[in-house]
């Protein structure tokens, strides 16, 4: 509460007050299903610079409260992302310096994001419960130096000025994760009483054109047998399935939107008769167009694989496939219980969809990989 003591900043709030009081609104956070990238995400929007660089400090202290294997490790990488230093739970010692001081001047602002945030779903462990996480979730994941592998190859094809090499090293990349994701899929057919259970991630989506960007990643996920939901305001989507397919979505989706807005910059500006631009809307039905073939070529590849498993796998897989549909389904609705509807996208200029499509034909998503009988 405010106060009169000296440690008072000009707001009214003393630094003791200040700091237990925020500390806490960011553990009622963590409560409330926010992670520390949908936090600052939101945080983003609608806070100023200053105040936004006192809320990380101010993560990154309430973090480093808690023992170091007690933080999920999606958490840690978290912050790691966003530069945020949480020394304890990094093994660096000592909490950060948080100017407390400064943070009682700005406290109002900062409580008032905090208090106003809307309830999500909690998709991980909080912070001082890491152990109800099983081993056997966590192995059914990516092996991380596979998606290494395939982020360094990905990068390497958003990169390069030549097609030929973005094609081969995009190929290599796919066929890592397509393998990974059939195999684990083979693996539970077999009856692996450690199978791991679908779970849920959230992708930021970022302004301008963000509905067809959502788009593109709805693709993307329902190719890879997942489902996605979009909080337009809070700015990100909710994509529910299997561990190895969400990480899938999460790598092919972030490769595909660079290929998608390097294209569609390069076809420039556009002008209606009357001189007026239509660049928005031409960009906008580009992505569209982009997403709504990219999805159709990435599910046409993805049927013809699991076809080939199938055989394989001697007719034992595609029915293992439609009961992990139904658990995500069954996830999903778990969830978000009171779904609603998307609204349908409405195209508004025909040469940004023509182009757009073109440019997914264009688009490298690697040749599916076949299983060894």
């Amino acid at each position: 509460m405010p106060g009169n003591d000296p440690g008072t900043g000009a707001g009214g709030w003393s630094q003791e007050s200040a700091r237990g009081i925020l500390l806490g609104a960011v553990r009622a956070a963590w409560e409330a299903g926010y992670q520390p990238a949908d936090l600052i995400r939101v945080a983003t929007r609608r806070l100023v610079n200053g105040d936004l660089t006192l809320l990380r400090l101010v993560v990154a202290a309430e973090l480093d409260g808690y023992p170091p294997d007690t933080i999920d490790r999606r958490w840690r990488g978290q912050m790691d992302e966003l530069g945020i230093e949480v020394r304890r739970a990094c093994g660096r010692g000592g909490p950060p310096a948080v100017p407390w001081a400064e943070v009682a001047t700005r406290a109002v602002p900062l409580l008032h994001l905090l208090h106003g945030l809307p309830r999500l779903a909690v998709l991980a462990p909080l912070p001082g419960a890491i152990q109800a996480v099983t081993a056997e979730g966590a192995a059914r994941e990516v092996d991380p130096r596979i998606l290494s592998r395939v982020r360094a190859l990905l990068a390497k094809a958003e990169s390069t000025t030549y097609p030929a090499e973005a094609e081969t090293f995009t190929a290599g990349a796919q066929a890592l994760m397509a393998r990974h994701s059939i195999d684990t899929a083979s693996i539970e057919a077999r009856g692996d009483p450690g199978a791991a259970g679908p779970a849920a991630v959230r992708i930021g989506i970022d302004t301008p054109y963000d509905g067809p960007k959502t788009g593109l990643l709805t693709a993307v996920a329902r190719a890879n047998r997942c489902r996605n939901v979009w909080a337009k305001q809070l700015g990100f989507c909710t994509v529910v399935g299997f561990p190895a397919d969400l990480q899938v979505v999460e790598t092919l989706f972030t490769s595909l939107l660079v290929q998608a807005t390097r294209a569609m910059t390069r076809e420039g500006s556009r002008m209606d008769a009357a001189g007026r631009s239509r660049t928005r809307a031409f960009r906008r039905s580009f992505l569209l167009a982009f997403g709504q073939r990219i999805g159709e070529r990435l599910s046409q590849a993805r049927a013809q694989v699991e076809e080939d498993a199938d055989e394989a796998a001697g007719q034992a897989l595609l029915p293992v496939l439609a009961a992990r549909d139904l658990e995500v389904e069954r996830t999903l609705t778990g969830l978000f219980p009171r779904l609603a509807r998307p609204r349908a996208h409405h195209i508004t200029d025909w040469e940004g969809w023509s182009s757009g499509r073109a440019a997914a034909d264009l688009a490298d998503v690697g040749p599916q990989p076949r299983l060894p009988a």
